[in-house]
């Protein structure tokens, strides 16, 4: 589809006429007398022959004549070219974005220096909560096909690190480059991170928005308390499933950034926070530890009403002004070729 998209820009197109016609002439009219000092007035000649040398130059005036109407029609040709050119010509290209029938899972992950707390063991080994978590949601986001996944961080403040998105493999590469404490800040904004996630998916359809919040129940910070946020999103029809991330240990080491561990600091968890949060939104709560909770979250998750398939058209507009500027290139080389009808222009046409 063609469109101009200045389309206003046309009402330049007479403005040459107007200034021809309508401005006082700055040249004195033909018969008009001259300001000029009488020692530059035209001298006449008188020639024994004037007959015969006024037909020998006769034959140039065809040509002149040509060249006068050549001359202002490539000048209209670019005045016209350049007026076309600020319109600003495009084709619009259309583009259909066609979204399969899913879900819509906004993943809000604390990110806070508490995740760096070792509250479990692998192989022996202890590792942080974060550890925990990517493993648990690496999983958990490979097995959504079909739905759209986006991802919030909370710390001292929440941010949306990955929007809304059918790409999940792209969702996993962005939490798995999370360092806690280091990107959202060390403090924990419980409230602020569901608020967030509430407001990104209350845009989509209702039926399906969703989200599965992992964090350890603590909240020292932020605008929204967590049952201010909860609040909002039971109003907004959000479904909060809850993987609570810590235990009930009372003495739990923390790795600090020299690689060792600190025990002077309390990173119990609030797994009652973590249950109200869940049982307000119509949600659940699960353990980390609990190795059915994957498949219990995804089987109640598939048992919500899926977004309905959407097909949106956007137009992508594809410049054209290069062609009507090179037209105006093209007729302002070629007025070269004519000097004469610039003459005849400006001194108007010869009385013979």
């Amino acid at each position: 589809m063609f469109e101009f998209q200045w389309p206003w820009a046309a009402l330049l197109l007479p403005l040459p006429w107007l200034l021809r016609h309508l401005w006082p002439r700055l040249r004195p009219r033909a018969g008009e007398a001259s300001d000029a000092p009488a020692a530059e007035q035209r001298i006449t000649l008188r020639h024994p022959h004037i007959e015969a040398l006024a037909d020998a130059f006769q034959t140039r005036r065809p040509r002149r004549h040509l060249a006068g109407w050549v001359y202002e029609a490539l000048l209209a040709l670019l005045w016209a070219a350049l007026v076309i050119a600020l319109m600003r010509p495009q084709w619009l290209e259309p583009y259909t974005e066609i979204s399969r029938p899913g879900y819509d899972l906004m993943i809000t992950v604390d990110a806070s220096r508490s995740m760096n707390a070792l509250d479990f063991t692998v192989s022996g080994e202890p590792v942080t909560r974060m550890r925990v978590v990517k493993g648990v949601l690496d999983r958990f986001i490979a097995q959504r096909e079909g739905d759209r996944v986006g991802l919030i961080l909370f710390g001292t403040e929440a941010f949306l690190l990955a929007p809304l998105s059918l790409d999940r493999q792209a969702v996993g590469q962005l939490l798995d480059g999370v360092v806690p404490s280091e990107v959202a800040g060390p403090a924990t904004a419980l409230g602020d991170g569901i608020a967030l996630g509430v407001r990104k998916l209350r845009e989509r359809p209702a039926g399906s928005r969703v989200m599965v919040l992992i964090a350890d129940g603590d909240n020292t910070t932020g605008h929204f308390t967590p049952g201010e946020a909860t609040q909002f999103a039971r109003l907004e029809g959000v479904r909060i499933y809850v993987i609570g991330v810590g235990s009930r240990q009372e003495r739990i080491g923390i790795e600090v950034d020299d690689g060792s561990i600190s025990y002077d600091e309390d990173f119990t968890m609030d797994e009652d926070a973590l249950r109200r949060i869940a049982e307000v939104t119509g949600g659940a709560y699960f353990r980390a530890t609990d190795t059915d909770a994957l498949e219990a979250i995804s089987t109640r998750i598939d048992a919500l009403e899926k977004t309905r398939a959407e097909a949106r058209t956007a137009y992508l507009p594809r410049p054209l002004f290069r062609w009507p500027l090179g037209v105006a290139l093209a007729a302002l080389l070629a007025l070269g070729l004519f000097p004469e009808g610039r003459r005849r222009l400006i001194l108007g046409p010869s009385r013979g």
